[in-house]
């Protein structure tokens, strides 16, 4: 469809420009033709920016955001008229809405864009990519809108992009929810950065000035939204039973973006997805390669029942120190279950140009390096003295949060948690090679065991110095 949709391209701008030479070279009939063609075939190329069979937006409709902390921002209602209850943040993406919307981790939140425009390039059918038939089902981070609302400063009303199928108004009415358009979205952030995050409501039609009492404000850091989050039922992505090399990983879903699960697809592992709970103990566990904890909304500490199972895994013999990795909240569920403390950031960090500095070296990463990384995170790891066989990874080049932490090459354990996210999805592809870098690991200790050197215990081959750290030597 490409190749046809380039050749109309071709023809009618050719045609366009013998025409403005000469009105003897073709017919104005015929010129006017090719200009009506040469229109659908950008409109087929690259989306008509037409609304749907839902039609336009009622911009007559006002709709205030409400702060707890007293400000209000008043601008016009997109997307659902129902007014939503969440705890206000901020991102810094300039690109990627529809991705930040559907990353769990967005979960009970009203977020707010810094990035001026938004919903230019519509919102694509949430279906399987092509060839990805082993992979989740969906072509973003989750089936549905996660935030509770949005909050921009200028709505596009037309959007072009040849996978669009919808606006971002329809899209959010679709799923029911709520945004505001038309507000001073550098105020609002400001706010946010100079209080911090705050419970917010975004109020829709006829009594939208009227602000909340303090107390009808809803907290969500007070429920587990982890539990909320993570699939109810175990399921399994790639599985090839035919493939006795093949690494299978066990992912502990917390609220998992899915293109975490596509990283791990696309490098050829089988991922088996297990409610965040599940415990961890041998006749489970013993088939799998690897341990992978995703990302997830809310605070940790309503996770302590899943670090307590990962501290156990990781203290016991039969799992023969098999790797371990973890992504935001999965960084700091490590944390919990190493012994350290996590807490509340005033405002967190989310966006896509995120620096953190590498303290170690390990696998793909080099200490001393910079990478630039996509976040999406309210608490984070404790800067302290961590525990025995424990140090820090990585730290954050401009508020000096912990970025990572990993398991010391005198630990004998493969462990690792990043706070960024190194799939992305969106934002910068830095450290997107950990994922090699893991599986790598996870190959290494699958030949190991099934080479016969022992399940009494941990193999000895197992307690050379891992070689995700042995760069940390150089």
């Amino acid at each position: 469809m490409l190749q046809k949709t380039s050749s109309l391209l071709l023809r009618a701008s050719t045609a366009r420009s013998y025409a403005t030479v000469s009105s003897t070279v073709i017919p104005p009939a015929v010129a006017n033709t090719l200009s009506k063609a040469k229109s659908a075939a950008i409109n087929l190329a690259y989306g008509a920016g037409a609304s749907s069979a839902a039609g336009p937006r009622d911009t007559s409709i006002p709709a205030t955001l409400h702060l707890k902390t007293g400000q209000s921002f008043t601008g016009t209602s997109f997307g659902s008229t129902e007014g939503k209850f969440g705890e206000t943040v901020f991102s810094t993406s300039i690109t990627s809405y529809t991705e930040s919307m559907t990353d769990p981790s967005y979960s009970s939140q009203l977020l707010v864009f810094t990035t001026p425009m938004i919903g230019n390039y519509g919102v694509p059918k949430n279906t399987q990519p092509r060839g990805a038939a082993t992979g989740p089902q969906m072509s973003l981070e989750s089936g549905r809108i996660e935030c509770r609302g949005v909050i921009v400063s200028d709505l596009a009303e037309k959007y072009s992009h040849y996978q669009a199928r919808e606006s971002l108004h329809e899209w959010c009415k679709r799923h029911n929810v709520p945004g505001i358009t038309g507000v001073d979205t550098r105020a609002i952030t400001n706010i946010l950065r100079n209080y911090g995050t705050t419970l917010g409501q975004i109020a829709v039609g006829e009594n939208h000035a009227t602000a909340p009492a303090q107390e009808a404000y809803w907290d969500p850091a007070k429920e587990n939204l982890i539990a909320q989050a993570s699939t109810k039922h175990v399921y399994t992505l790639n599985d090839n039973p035919h493939d006795p090399h093949q690494v299978k990983i066990a992912l502990l879903d917390f609220g998992a973006k899915a293109n975490i699960m596509r990283s791990l697809v696309a490098r050829g592992a089988s991922v088996t997805v297990l409610p965040w709970d599940t415990p961890l103990d041998s006749s489970l566990m013993s088939s799998f390669d690897g341990l992978f904890l995703s990302n997830g909304p809310g605070d940790p500490k309503h996770g302590l029942p899943a670090a307590r199972n990962v501290a156990a895994l990781m203290d016991s013999q039969w799992w023969c120190n098999r790797p371990i990795f973890g992504i935001c909240m999965g960084n700091q569920i490590l944390g919990l279950a190493a012994g350290m403390e996590t807490y509340r950031m005033p405002y967190g960090n989310r966006g896509h140009n995120q620096p953190v500095l590498a303290l170690a070296s390990s696998g793909v990463i080099k200490k001393g390096r910079m990478y630039v990384t996509s976040q999406n995170h309210q608490y984070a790891v404790k800067l302290e003295e961590f525990p025995q066989g424990w140090e820090p990874f990585f730290i954050n080049a401009n508020d000096s949060s912990v970025e990572g932490i990993k398991s010391t090459t005198d630990s004998g354990k493969k462990v690792w948690g990043v706070q960024f996210h190194p799939e992305s999805a969106g934002g910068p592809l830095d450290t997107i090679a950990m994922f090699d870098s893991f599986l790598d690991e996870c190959k290494a200790s699958k030949m190991i065991l099934s080479g016969g050197s022992g399940a009494g215990g941990m193999p000895a081959a197992l307690k050379r110095r891992p070689r995700m750290a042995d760069a940390s030597a150089a």
